[in-house]
């Protein structure tokens, strides 16, 4: 059978000095494979078992140092162990009648029977109070025992089924933040499954469109998949010999991270390879060109994306913090299979895996007019024109992060309600502007009569209900007369830290749901001025010694820190009016700061990476920056709309923090491709010439050549 080729009449390149007469041995690709082989029946035991050390506590998401965690861990102590807080919401349209009361008070001795409550032990069953209109009860208990997340949601879901068999007309619903947190368990559980097989959907049919091959997509998709799985072995190791805290957010964002990273460096090597193949007579030779040409560009990306991700160890958000070193270990399996495994199966299996588009040795690239050349065009000739209007266009888009939605409460957290979030829904409707959720108290025991007279006498707080004592600590819940979550209620928490910090010999602490919500939004702002200038900082390190310049990696960052303030513009217009969030998770301006510079900047390298090459060669400055975006225009094309497409995946899921990370790094990596990389940084390039590479080797290069001329 005749190959179909990209052959063209035209004379064979002359091949690289040496190449014909160098015969690299054909055992290595043989020995890499043999050796990742082993490596997956080592790591898929372990891949496997990483859902049994996936943690998703309320203390794995919540800041380390903050009292509302300290509070979390203290009531583990207390005897019962760790509570659980729920809702039992009855209602009926028209009025509850006399037997519907009856029934939820013989639903509550169940309940009671089964489970030891909170004070219930003494003082009967729990409080049941009745909405003016008379339409809804709402009773407020909390179950002991309940420190292990699989205890907690088998008592939901049974409590669920006793109060599950109501006459008609009548509604029973669970909920409070134990209901809602047994739910996220629920959804936690079918993440891994549905984010890696629509991911690896997603990335296959954006290969095949890429490559144009019926087999060529496989090969970046199988060796992306290995890394996956490795990375999620490692993963389960670093939790076993470290306690490393690993969330199911974490290990979610980390396999999308695999994908999306580890295909964009498979579509930067397949391109130089195939570049390569036609200049070299055998696949080990050109393979080894290919690499010598885009690994260092491929090894600094990589380094780039770590070192941004490293920088979350200094968070103080225990589930951001863990992203750091989860995000480093997929990048890092990324980059380890894509410079290993990739190119060993590559060269194994030939030039034919390329058919029908198969790239002939002695033939030259066909000379296509690409959009890219249009736009290296039109970036050359207006270089002015182009970059003002695109700095005009991110500035305006930027603005729009003003019209970002609040805080996320928690009942807002996922886009498709459960059953705690309609509880407390129906909750609001019935006690407008009352607080149904209490504050978490606790004080020394010694100290807990002198803590208890300052919460009565706190402001904004109407009632305050002793629970539980044991380990030196006494419980108590205090109730605001504001709604949870409200500026108002969060005026109270204040109030009350307050004025327990003023007692002069006791210690108290105050937590709950709401009070962990404060600490968030405070911790993640404090992240925010920490972590932002140390991944400026590891991003422009890594720049410098890779481009040898110190302009060139300040256009860059700036570029990027652009793009990401667009892309959080954009996400402020469209979550509330268009997606219909309620609210922003507190933590999105800090990851998607830390993934967009981290990620954005790669295809920057990639780019500056093949001008700084092309100029090594004596292209001229100006032009060298041209000739890298016709040729590698096309292939960061790819990359971005992979990287793009693979973190929209996240948006499918059923939690509003995963979809609002999703679609501001997936509109900052599109940004990023299309009119920050292949418009402005190009325009910056024309317009600055030699002095982009100041005070390296090119600039004093392109000076000595104009001083010659």
């Amino acid at each position: 059978m005749t190959d179909v080729s990209e052959r063209a009449d035209t004379p064979a390149p002359t091949p690289e000095p040496g190449t014909r007469g160098r015969r690299r041995p054909r055992a290595v690709p043989w020995a890499v494979l043999v050796l990742w082989v082993l490596a997956l029946a080592l790591a898929t035991p372990f891949a496997a078992r990483l859902a049994e050390v996936t943690r998703d506590k309320p203390t794995d998401y919540l800041p380390a140092g903050a009292d509302s965690t300290r509070v979390q861990h203290l009531l583990e102590d207390l005897p019962g162990g760790g509570t659980s807080a729920l809702l039992l919401v009855h209602h009926r349209d028209g009025g509850l009648s006399a037997a519907d009361r009856e029934l939820a008070r013989s639903q509550l001795r169940r309940i009671a029977d089964t489970y030891r409550l909170v004070g219930g032990a003494h003082r009967g069953l729990p409080r049941t109070v009745p909405a003016e209109d008379g339409e809804t009860l709402l009773t407020a208990f909390s179950l002991t025992g309940m420190g292990d997340e699989d205890v907690r949601d088998e008592a939901v879901h049974r409590i669920r089924d006793r109060v599950a068999d109501v006459p008609r007309g009548l509604s029973v619903e669970l909920g409070g933040p134990g209901a809602m947190a047994a739910d996220s368990s629920e959804i936690f559980e079918s993440v891994d499954g549905t984010l890696m097989l629509g991911t690896a959907a997603v990335v296959a049919v954006l290969l095949v469109l890429t490559y144009r091959s019926p087999v060529l997509w496989l090969v970046p998709l199988l060796v992306v998949g290995a890394a996956a799985l490795v990375a999620r072995a490692l993963v389960h190791g670093l939790v076993q010999a470290f306690d490393l805290t690993a969330t199911t957010m974490n290990t979610s964002v980390m396999t999308v991270l695999v994908f999306g990273a580890g295909t964009d460096y498979a579509l930067l090597l397949v391109s130089r390879y195939r570049e390569e193949l036609r200049l070299h007579e055998r696949p080990v030779d050109a393979m080894a060109a290919a690499l010598r040409g885009c690994g260092p560009a491929v090894l600094a990306s990589s380094g780039t994306v770590a070192a941004g991700l490293l920088c979350l160890l200094a968070a103080d958000l225990n589930s951001v913090r863990a992203l750091g070193p989860v995000g480093a270990v997929g990048v890092g399996c990324a980059l380890v299979a894509m410079m290993t495994l990739l190119p060993a199966l590559l060269v194994l299996l030939g030039r034919r895996l390329f058919w029908p588009l198969i790239p002939a040795y002695g033939s030259r690239t066909p000379d296509r007019r690409t959009l890219f050349t249009f736009m290296g065009g039109s970036a050359g000739r207006r270089p002015v024109t182009v970059l003002v209007g695109g700095a005009v266009l991110l500035g305006a888009l930027s603005l729009g992060s003003l019209a970002m939605p609040g805080a996320l409460r928690q009942q807002d957290t996922f886009t498709e309600k459960p059953e705690s979030v309609t509880a407390q829904e129906t909750v609001a409707r019935a006690f407008p502007g009352s607080s149904n959720r209490p504050l978490t108290v606790l004080a020394r025991t010694a100290d807990a009569p002198e803590a208890e007279r300052a919460v009565r006498g706190t402001d904004g707080i109407v009632r305050v209900e002793e629970q539980r004592s044991g380990g030196g600590w006494t419980e108590f819940s205090a109730f605001a007369e504001d709604a949870p979550e409200s500026a108002a209620e969060t005026a109270t928490i204040r109030r009350l830290r307050g004025a327990l910090d003023e007692l002069d010999t006791a210690e108290a602490l105050v937590g709950g749901v709401s009070a962990q919500q404060l600490d968030l939004r405070e911790t993640d702002a404090a992240d925010r001025r920490l972590v932002i200038p140390l991944v400026l900082a590891a991003v422009l390190l890594v720049l410098v010694l890779l481009l040898r310049s110190l302009v060139a990696p300040l256009v860059l960052t700036a570029a990027v820190v652009a793009s990401w303030a667009a892309a959080l513009g954009l996400g402020g217009l469209v979550f509330e009016p268009v997606l219909g969030f309620a609210g922003t998770d507190p933590g999105i301006p800090l990851m998607t700061f830390v993934f967009l510079v981290a990620l954005g900047v790669d295809y920057g390298i990639f780019l500056m990476h093949r001008t700084r090459e092309e100029a090594l060669r004596g292209v001229p400055v100006t032009e060298a920056s041209l000739v890298a975006l016709r040729s590698t225009g096309g292939v960061i094309a790819s990359a971005g709309i992979v990287l793009a497409a693979t973190f929209c995946v996240l948006a499918t899921l059923p939690m509003v923090l995963m979809a609002e990370l999703g679609v501001v790094i997936a509109v900052g990596v599109l940004l990023d491709t299309f009119l920050v990389r292949t418009y402005l940084v190009t325009s910056a390039g024309q317009l600055l010439k030699r002095w982009m590479w100041w005070p390296g080797r090119l600039s004093a290069a392109e000076r000595e050549g104009s001083g010659g001329a």
